[in-house]
């Protein structure tokens, strides 16, 4: 008996994130001043705080609250809504930090009362914010957990005025029930228009000679630049930003070649784009646009090894973030004739020092961030970032919400284990696909004893998609905004809930997710209808992977996993082990599942620690080993 429930909410090409046998593996305490009593007196909203704001919290409850915090108090926003214009003296007061465009703030006059105080210091800024229910910066203002501290729990939402929240504590605007909301659409053309402009600044030396000429020179020989029709231009990273580049660069006659894990192949191809791997499009472009986000896997990476791999002379542009590029590195890739030029509007540390070898280079052309600068970027920014601010106080739900929402806390503690399964299934499921095999479909089946109608999915669908986008993306997942990022992202994503007889007790039996219309890296993770499906249990309290393919396992999802398929045979546990022991890896559990004895069985070993590539390989030249793979939880 089977009820199927939808989410539709369309992920491309992601990067590969493990090896197989062919290929090298690359406290805070609060007062009960802090409660939102003004909009509800609810208990529930009451327990829920203290829950949240507990001196030693339930790590597994922190987890869920860290994914869902806002949700509840919102909905309660809803219901205690006057829909009428609110009296002045219980209008909400907006605090506007940094310079935000007129049209925004009269959006947000006609709302509450406004205060635009600009260039607070820390202390001051901590002095206002316990009177304010809003807050609105850019990138200059630093909203650190001492100012969320210092709001004792007035402060219900932080907007920021553009696309990054570095300079905002997420993890504190949670534990305090703040919601986090920025503005990630209006400057996409401004930013693009900027790359550019740098693109053809740098390729005609544009900035060198005009400060040629003002020093009194005419030095026509010496700034003989480079013609943009013919040359390849790879986009690394294809979202909003990148495909406008793309599309500006085709209009100059350019060839563009793309780089992004999720481009759909489709919209490239509208474009008359090519989608192509990483080590493609750094080898043979002529220039290179940088559109990534900054994450752990971007970070430095453009680094000695990436220069070393691009064609000699090759010219680069960055209107992303600086932290993608190794600095150091790409002097000495200037110094060395390996880049030619680069253009940069980001960098590492914002603004760089005055004496910063890379800023003061004769064949590097510099900005200081303003890819968003431009007048009407700036009101688009201010509307956008207006209207999710005025929306959050009213109650209503962002899609652009950065950060969690709230449920009730006995539904915290029935999902807290099934929570970490979901979202680790997951990571470990978009691992499984070949690079260059575009995700367009996921389906997730929930098996449990109970009437599929009393079973809310939704907390679990979005760590689903949280595995699967966040290790590649700076996209922050949550209940909020899981369905409309994976829509985004062009991942669509379907739901089915099957009646087995098991537990009532326990709200989930399994949880099994299957990628469809994919290359597998992992040829024994694939069922009989070509779909990657990997199952797991919550067992003793603890996420278990219990089923990969046709394959059963009883495999903890702790650590990090290799997946061996091999010859079922003696001596095969032992001679894997040794290996892995030989180099110094820590080996937490070992398991064996087969389908039929002495045929094919899959090894699956949890490692404390990531194998090097030599013990990889030697894995893979075991004979009797057939394919294999490393994942990372």
């Amino acid at each position: 008996m089977a009820a199927a429930a939808a989410a539709t909410t369309s992920i491309s090409s992601f990067p590969p994130h493990s090896h197989n046998k062919l290929s090298n593996p690359s406290s805070s305490s609060s007062s009960s001043s802090s409660l939102r009593l003004s909009f509800s007196n609810s208990s529930l909203s009451l327990s829920l705080q203290k829950l949240s704001l507990s001196s030693n919290p339930n790590p597994r409850s922190s987890t869920i609250l860290n994914v869902l915090k806002t949700v509840h108090d919102s909905e309660l926003l809803s219901k205690s809504r006057d829909p009428d214009p609110l009296p002045q003296s219980h209008k909400p007061t907006i605090l506007v930090s940094e310079k935000l465009g007129e049209a925004g703030l009269h959006l947000l006059r006609g709302f509450g009362n406004v205060e635009c105080l600009y260039n607070l210091s820390q202390e001051d800024l901590c002095s206002k914010i316990a009177e304010c229910d809003a807050l609105i910066v850019r990138s200059g203002t630093k909203v650190t957990r001492q100012v969320f501290e210092a709001a004792k729990g007035r402060l219900k939402v932080v907007g920021r005025a553009g696309v990054g929240i570095d300079n905002v504590d997420l993890q504190a605007a949670t534990e305090f029930g703040c919601l986090v909301v920025n503005a990630p659409t209006a400057n996409t053309i401004a930013a693009a228009e900027h790359g550019i402009a740098l693109l053809a600044a740098m390729a005609r030396n544009v900035a060198q000679a005009d400060a040629s000429m003002k020093a009194g020179k005419w030095q026509r020989n010496k700034y003989v630049g480079v013609s943009l029709v013919g040359k390849t231009l790879a986009v690394m990273g294809f979202g909003k930003v990148g495909s406008e580049v793309a599309r500006r660069a085709k209009g100059l006659g350019m060839h563009v070649i793309a780089h992004d894990p999720y481009a759909p192949a489709d919209r490239a191809r509208a474009l008359g784009v090519e989608l192509v791997s990483f080590d493609q499009a750094i080898a043979t472009a002529d220039f290179v646009s940088l559109h990534m986000p900054l994450t752990p896997t971007t970070n430095k990476i453009f680094n000695d090894a990436t220069f070393a791999k691009m064609k000699k002379g090759v010219r680069i542009i960055n209107v992303a973030r600086g932290g993608v590029i190794d600095e150091d590195a790409l002097v000495r890739a200037l110094d060395n004739g390996t880049v030619a030029q680069a253009a940069l509007d980001v960098f590492t540390e914002e603004p760089p020092s005055t004496d910063s070898k890379l800023v003061q280079h004769e064949n590097v052309t510099v900005t200081p961030h303003l890819g968003a600068s431009t007048k009407e970027a700036q009101e688009g920014v201010a509307v956008e970032i207006a209207e999710a601010v005025v929306g959050a106080l009213r109650g209503e739900l962002s899609a652009t919400a950065v950060n969690a929402p709230m449920v009730p806390p006995e539904v915290l503690s029935e999902l807290a284990p099934y929570v970490a399964l979901a979202e680790k299934l997951g990571r470990l499921a978009v691992q499984l696909v070949a690079g260059g095999s575009g995700i367009q479909s996921v389906k997730v089946v929930y098996r449990s004893s109970r009437d599929p109608d009393n079973l809310d999915t939704r907390l679990l669908r979005a760590m689903i998609t949280k595995g699967i986008i966040e290790p590649i993306s700076d996209a922050h997942i949550n209940l909020v905004n899981a369905d409309f990022t994976a829509k985004q992202k062009g991942l669509r994503i379907s739901e089915e809930r099957v009646v087995v007889d098991s537990s009532p007790e326990n709200p989930i039996e399994s949880i099994q997710v299957q990628i469809s219309n994919v290359v597998s890296k992992f040829e024994s993770a694939l069922l009989d209808n070509g779909n990657i499906s990997i199952e797991g249990k919550v067992k003793y309290g603890t996420p278990h992977l219990t089923c990969v393919g046709s394959f059963s396992v009883d495999v903890s999802l702790e650590g990090n996993l290799i997946l061996c398929r091999q010859v079922d045979q003696p001596g095969m546990i032992g001679r894997v082990g040794n290996i892995l022991g030989e180099s110094n890896v820590n080996v937490s559990f070992m398991s064996v599942g087969r389908t039929v004895r002495r045929t094919k069985a899959i090894m699956a070993i949890g490692v404390d620690e990531e194998p090097d590539k030599d013990t990889l390989k030697k894995i893979g030249e075991v004979p009797a080993v057939e394919e294999f793979v490393f994942l990372d939880l």
